[in-house]
């Protein structure tokens, strides 16, 4: 099962492991953007079936982008990942739709099962 994954972080090596953890699940359908207004646009662009986003980035920070993907589908799969976990930003994301927080730094085990859990369930 390969879905489209959209992973947002302003740090590229950041994007680099979540996307190594994604190959090694099998999925090579992988969009990264840098900030929350390409987390924005690549979103509306692609629809994927699961978005990973980073909440400090520059520009556009990833709640408010969380938030207006959300405005915009729904139903979107988001799962943030930061270093920035005290917990009135995690209420805050998953208040706002957020499926899932994880912290970094993370072992690419966890992540993975958490991909693993909300990634296609059903083999969309």
């Amino acid at each position: 099962m390969n879905c489209k994954t959209l992973v947002v972080d302003d740090a590229s090596f950041v994007r680099m492991m979540i996307r190594q953890v994604l190959v090694r699940l099998g999925h090579t359908e992988i969009l990264e953007g840098k900030n929350g207004f390409e987390a924005i646009e690549l979103y509306k662009a692609n629809r994927p079936a699961l978005t990973i986003l980073d909440i400090t980035m520059p520009e556009l920070d990833g709640l408010s982008a969380l938030k207006e993907i959300m405005a915009f589908d729904p139903t979107a799969k988001m799962i943030m990942c930061s270093a920035v976990a005290q917990s009135n930003v995690v209420h805050t994301a998953l208040a706002l739709g957020a499926l899932d927080f994880i912290a970094k730094p993370f072992r690419p085990d966890e992540l993975g099962k958490v991909i693993t859990k909300y990634l296609c369930p059903n083999d969309e």
